[in-house]
């Protein structure tokens, strides 16, 4: 099963280094996902092609636009601030994966 895991971000520097950090973890569990961050201006059409979307901390404030631009079928979520702020790709990722398959 290939996951289309967006990000959304403020200013692209951190998070172009979590994206990178998630995709190693992704590798090393032998999960095949397509992970990938854009500013929110950028996000309305990037969402269409997610599964799921997440949140930088600094952006948490955006969740409830993107529950309504992509009408509540696919999850939001705010990454974890430690995870964030340790760049934390494993946990992350697992926190995506975690929404994903139903687990909370």
């Amino acid at each position: 099963e290939m996951y289309h895991i967006l990000l959304v971000c403020s200013e692209g520097m951190s998070t172009s280094m979590l994206v990178k950090k998630m995709q190693d973890a992704a590798s090393e569990k032998g999960v095949e996902a397509t992970i990938w961050a854009v500013g929110d201006a950028e996000s309305v059409e990037e969402v269409k092609k997610a599964d799921i979307i997440l949140l930088g901390p600094q952006v948490r404030y955006l969740e409830k636009k993107m529950n309504e631009r992509v009408k509540n079928e696919k999850p939001v979520l705010v990454i974890d601030m430690m995870a964030y702020g340790t760049m934390n790709g494993a946990k992350v990722l697992d926190q995506a994966l975690g929404k994903l398959n139903g687990q909370v």
